[in-house]
């Protein structure tokens, strides 16, 4: 929600729909990060909808507080011109739900209980309770119950785990993910596409970060008036993703700062952090638990390859772990233009290094998907070893295709030699040495290419290169326009 628009969200609207629609009992979970839209999601739902619905939220509060609170949400809704004191409640959270199952024999009802992760903190048992009532009372009822939680590890737990009390009853699971970078054009139809490609590197996908930009700023002036000044919400805002996790924030920090500065394997985070080689696999385990954090593999290498390496997965986490987290001794003497200097020198290739790879990967994705080019990847992603690295690979072991990217963020037009040393020295070393393989090159560049690069995609149509153990498919060469052009058209 950015302002009275909603954009985006419309397969997510239309699976509410599907279940409001639905004949009898449905469970619907909806998951996800902090400020990703999960509450404006359910609003806008439910005014477009029109649904007959009750909508109650948990507050991090003491257990009485909160079945206090839904117990008066839901008496209010029954008896809308019925007083009650302010210590009313009912006894149990089992009499409160059956008081709400009642609710359903005037119509269908769409129950919501928002930030559900809130109870499941502070009352032991409530999920098995909410399992047993579910299949003797709510599963015969006309309900459709929603229960929405931002505590990624929690909700899983939950209700994904075999052994969680409530699995296999939900009917529907939403993991809403954030938007994606084809909807910047709608949301900051104002900015060029090199400024939202700025602007997706520092906020990611978030509505509530969107929120806060101003589109008649330049990138810069936001970035200094939202981020480089002392005691604002978004320097606050790690702390307290971070809160939902963990008590002891220092070494976890430690260990984001360390990643963001280009420490990817546990012993060069322990080396960077100080911490002991054996303690950084568990802190590392619960920051990927949260969704902080990934470990990724070759996609041409097995998925228990040893030689993996640590991201960090969220944007703003990973811009402010590399350049606000050791700064915050400037912003409290508000010493702002010494930060935005360093972050102007090095946003370019923190761009190039991580957004602008990520887009071209998911453009490789999104086109596969729809037949643009001629191989559609199970898996994209990046392939190293040794001696060589590729940052954008598609791969697909059933069908033995491959698809070779390179990226550049630069201000000049790529040259012939970026593709040349891609397919003439790169590509023996990172194809599998099994089978046989059709390989498709492609080139990102948010410049364009030079006309001798150009020249050399033609030339390969006509004559194919081969090596060792795999043949050319042809190539392609696209800049950040057609990039751009492509991910909006693919995101509506």
């Amino acid at each position: 929600m950015i302002g009275n628009r909603f954009v985006g969200r419309e397969q997510e609207l239309g699976l509410f729909d599907a279940q409001w629609r639905a004949a009898g009992p449905r469970f619907l979970v909806l998951y996800g990060r902090r400020r990703v839209g999960k509450t404006s999601l359910i609003s806008t739902w439910l005014e477009r909808s029109g649904a007959r619905a009750l909508y109650w939220v948990a507050s991090p509060t003491s257990a009485a507080a909160q079945l206090r609170s839904f117990s008066q949400v839901v008496y209010e809704f029954a008896n809308p011109n019925v007083p009650f004191g302010s210590d009313f409640t009912y006894s149990t959270w089992e009499q409160a739900w059956r008081e709400a199952a009642n609710l359903t024999r005037a119509g269908r009802l769409f129950l919501v209980i928002d930030e559900f992760t809130y109870l499941l903190e502070v009352t032991p048992g409530i999920a098995g309770q909410l399992q047993n009532f579910w299949d003797q009372v709510l599963s015969k009822t006309d309900l459709l119950l929603c229960l929405s939680g931002s505590h990624l590890g929690m909700m899983k737990h939950e209700f994904l785990s075999y052994q969680a009390p409530l699995y296999g009853r939900a009917t529907m699971q939403i993991h809403l993910q954030p938007l994606p970078f084809g909807l910047t054009r709608d949301y900051f139809p104002s900015y060029s596409a090199v400024d939202r490609v700025a602007i997706y590197a520092i906020f990611g996908g978030i509505p509530a970060y969107w929120e806060r930009i101003d589109p008649n700023q330049s990138v810069s002036q936001n970035i200094k008036t939202q981020l480089l000044t002392p005691n604002n919400l978004m320097q606050a805002e790690p702390a307290l993703l971070l809160h939902d996790f963990v008590s002891d924030l220092h070494n976890y920090a430690a260990i984001l700062t360390a990643i963001a500065n280009g420490a990817r394997t546990p012993k060069e985070i322990a080396d960077l952090t100080g911490l002991p080689n054996v303690q950084a696999p568990k802190y590392l385990g619960v920051l990927a638990e949260a969704g902080f954090v990934e470990r990724r593999v070759s996609v041409t290498a097995p998925t228990a390859s040893r030689t993996g390496r640590h991201h960090i997965t969220d944007p703003y986490l990973r811009f402010y772990f590399r350049f606000l987290a050791t700064r915050q001794h400037q912003f409290a003497l508000k010493i702002q233009d010494q930060a935005l200097a360093e972050i102007s020198r090095h946003l370019i290739d923190f761009i190039g290094t991580y957004t602008w790879e990520e887009l071209c990967r998911e453009w490789m994705l999104r086109a596969g998907a729809r037949g643009v080019l001629p191989f559609m990847p199970d898996e994209v992603g990046s392939a190293w070893n040794r001696t060589v690295q590729v940052d954008v690979v598609g791969n697909n072991t059933m069908h033995k295709t491959l698809i070779l990217g390179e990226s550049k963020w630069t201000l000049e037009a790529a040259s012939r030699k970026v593709m040349t040393e891609l397919v003439e020295e790169k590509a023996d070393r990172v194809v599998p040495e099994q089978g046989s393989w059709r390989v498709f090159f492609v080139g990102f560049s948010r410049s364009g290419w030079t006309d001798a690069a150009q020249a050399y995609a033609a030339e390969l149509q006509d004559r194919p290169p081969a090596g060792r153990n795999w043949t050319c498919a042809g190539m392609r060469l696209l800049d950040l326009t057609q990039v751009d052009d492509d991910l909006t058209a693919w995101s509506e």
